[in-house]
């Protein structure tokens, strides 16, 4: 008796001490900081293979010392009975597996010297062996390649050592029972992307070619004739357009089935006999002067004759072949910014299509056929949250499959062995890979990307709530409490407003939320009218309240959250957000002073000049009611610099020097209105990158951006004097 209570004591004392060990252990995670970007692993186009057995997807890492991206591609067992191995290596970037049919290789896209002899690569412990083949070893990563989007002036492509040219992309296959890659495609410009024929015998690609290509041009002098001459992504266009090449896979011979110098030729689809090709393009002849009426179009592998396939005056995209060939299915617009449907028209052309599913109020995303042609799975954004829909082919009866407070995206399916793979992230957790049965059941996790490093952080929590927006809408928000928080204390709240504004915050990874978080201070970001995944009523709703209902969604729920949490410092508050986020910030600053700090990134000022000098010109006549010539007055009333003189905000201004979405000059006007008015304001100006440059410029960049917001609001949130800015340092 005596002894069994010494052995339950002892436990108990072990026990405690187990507990107190973790909370030392968790006491020592720290929080996240900008400079754990270089340390990320991510996750990208997982495949499945024909049986089902294995998963090759693309890991990405960064070269802090190189400051560029480092993609290779790695394979995982989808039963989960072995850890992931690396599957390709070379001092370039590996990217888009592609399985052959019979499973036995996999094809990829690098952009590898000419002169490198074929980089050795070689199937992993656990890839899919023929009989009585010895399993070849592992390799380390290398280097990344840029995607960028066919049809514009860069393929995907990789920086060359110093003094070589650039080398283009193009397709590489990989025997999976051993052995090196082996090139396929040699096109001078490169590929852009490429499918399989279901045969195995040839690759449908995409490649750019124009008259440049025959004859060196005279000049070099940029020479347009249409409205639209270039791009956020690729800068400045030349005369090459995207077009469809069949390249067989054994000779390497590639023949170009597709042509014109009016418009681009993307997303080539076999048919399941290897007879045909669809693809997109809008061959109204003006392609670049404000059309949007691509349509699906198909024609026969040798070339010849297209037919039509699509029926609207709107965008019609992403074709895919039902299973029998008699059908496709594609995304479609019947009228310019209304929610795309899921449309299926007879592959020989020359009748309606039929909606799948009137229904359907959420953007269809990655479309797929799915169990045997009787239904059809989608991607789609829904309050928050990223999920898989079915849509069955016949009736159009919607059901969600994946489930969770998470972003579900990269789906890829097989109906023969019944199953899914994707990626799934949260607000604590990166992209990782998971498999499922077709119906989303019986999930399993197959990576496990940043567990080192997730071992070593702290990270916040994030809670849902919801409040009435203008007109009594419902509004969801997200609070983001600060790292340590303790009751009693107040915080600094940094309101973030996202991108669009047809765009969704959610319950996805956000690095800067966690960033901002580690510093003491609480996040909230909302969904205001025009964000998608609530409803096209809900996102259309955004036509004509820029500055308005939007701003009213945004500020009640500024004050609903200030009402719910007294520990939030309603003296210490900050906004930032980008592109229509920092137009957003932008105005508010110029219609209240209740902001002690702003941060505007790639932000919209002036939309007179805006209009004329943007990659898409023109592009918010829905939005106001009428193109700029005709409701001049409104949009220079809706411009948040004519209410500059009314900013008192300490405000921050981030740019890129090459954004042809929101060009420089709107944060140059911005800049100088604030000074000429007496506002406090600082002005940074990243070179080389675009529009997108917190999602994919230079690392350094990406992460010196971070840092630049933590600055300012250290300075005027935190009140630190000595706060220094990044260049100082």
């Amino acid at each position: 008796m005596k002894r069994q209570r010494w052995t339950a004591a002892a436990l108990v004392l072990l026990l405690a001490l187990g507990a107190a060990a973790g909370g030392q252990e968790a006491a020592k995670r720290r929080g996240v900081t900008p400079e754990d970007y270089y340390s990320f692993e991510f996750l990208s186009d997982p495949r499945l293979s024909p049986d089902g057995r294995w998963a090759a997807y693309v890991l990405t890492t960064v070269d802090q010392r190189q400051n560029r991206r480092l993609s290779q591609i790695w394979l995982a067992a989808t039963d989960g009975s072995r850890p992931p191995r690396q599957l390709t290596t070379s001092p370039q970037s590996s990217t888009s597996p592609r399985w052959s049919p019979d499973g036995r290789s996999l094809a990829f896209i690098s952009s590898r010297p000419p002169s490198e002899p074929q980089s050795p690569q070689a199937p992993t412990q656990g890839a899919p062996q023929p009989p009585n083949t010895p399993p070849p070893q592992a390799t380390p990563a290398g280097p990344a390649a840029t995607a960028t989007t066919p049809g514009t002036p860069s393929a995907l492509q990789t920086a060359a050592p110093a003094g070589e040219a650039t080398p283009r992309a193009q397709v590489y296959l990989l025997p999976l029972e051993g052995g090196e890659a082996r090139r396929v495609t040699s096109l001078k410009n490169g590929v852009g992307g490429f499918e399989w024929s279901p045969d195995g015998t040839r690759l449908a690609v995409t490649s750019r070619t124009g008259p440049s290509d025959v004859k060196a041009p005279s000049s070099d002098v940029r020479h347009y004739k249409h409205l639209s001459y270039k791009f956020n992504d690729t800068g400045w266009f030349d005369d090459k357009r995207s077009h469809v090449w069949v390249v067989d896979v054994q000779s390497g011979a590639a023949r170009q089935i597709t042509s014109g110098e009016d418009w681009n030729d993307t997303d080539p689809q076999w048919s399941p006999d290897s007879t045909r090709i669809a693809f997109v393009s809008d061959r109204t002849g003006r392609a670049f002067d404000e059309s949007r009426n691509t349509d699906v179009w198909v024609v026969s592998a040798d070339g010849g004759a297209l037919t039509k396939i699509s029926d609207h005056e709107e965008e019609d995209a992403s074709p895919r072949w039902s299973p029998d060939g008699r059908h496709i299915a594609f995304v479609g617009r019947l009228r310019r910014r209304a929610h795309p449907k899921i449309f299926v028209a007879p592959s020989a052309g020359g009748a309606p299509s039929r909606n799948v599913s009137p229904s359907l109020d959420l953007i269809p995303s990655n479309l797929k056929w799915a169990e045997a042609g009787r239904a059809l799975f989608f991607e789609a954004g829904v309050r928050g949250e990223t999920h898989l829909f079915r849509a069955d082919a016949r009736d159009g009866a919607l059901k969600q499959l994946t489930k969770g407070a998470r972003a579900v995206r990269f789906v890829d399916a097989n109906d023969r062995a019944r199953r899914i793979v994707y990626a799934a992230n949260d607000f604590k957790n990166m992209d990782d890979l998971y498999a499922a049965d077709l119906e989303g059941a019986g999930e399993r996790r197959l990576t496990r990307l940043n567990e080192r490093l997730w071992s070593r952080l702290a990270f916040a929590d994030v809670e849902r709530m919801t409040y009435k927006g203008a007109d009594g809408w419902d509004i969801d928000g997200f609070l983001v409490r600060p790292l340590g928080w303790r009751e009693g204390q107040k915080y600094p709240l940094i309101l973030s407003i996202h991108g669009g504004p047809a765009a969704m915050y959610g319950v996805d990874w956000f690095h800067e939320f966690q960033g901002y978080a580690a510093r003491g201070w609480a996040v909230f970001y909302t969904n205001p009218r025009g964000s998608t995944g609530y409803g096209q009523k809900f996102e259309r709703g955004i036509e004509g309240e820029w500055g308005r209902n939007d701003y009213t969604d945004v500020m009640n729920g500024v004050e609903e959250v200030l009402r719910r949490n007294p520990w939030i410092d309603r003296e210490r508050l900050g906004v930032t957000g980008g592109s229509y986020g920092g137009y957003l910030t932008n105005w508010i600053v110029g219609h209240t002073n209740l902001f002690k700090a702003a941060v505007t990134l790639r932000s919209v000022t002036n939309f007179v000049s805006d209009e004329g000098t943007r990659d898409g010109a023109y592009g918010h006549e829905d939005d106001f009611g009428g193109d700029l010539f005709e409701k001049f007055d409104l949009y220079w009333e809706r411009s948040p610099l004519k209410y500059a003189a009314n900013v008192k905000t300490p405000t921050l201004i981030l740019h890129s020097e090459n954004d042809h979405r929101v060009p420089l000059e709107q944060a140059e006007q911005w800049f100088r209105a604030l000074k000429h008015f007496g506002a406090p304001a600082e002005f940074v100006i990243f070179p080389r990158e675009n529009h997108n440059l917190t999602r994919t410029g230079e690392p350094r960049h990406l992460v010196e951006s971070l840092n630049w917001q933590i600055y300012w609001f250290d300075k005027y949130l935190d009140g630190n004097d000595r706060a220094v800015p990044p260049d100082a340092r």
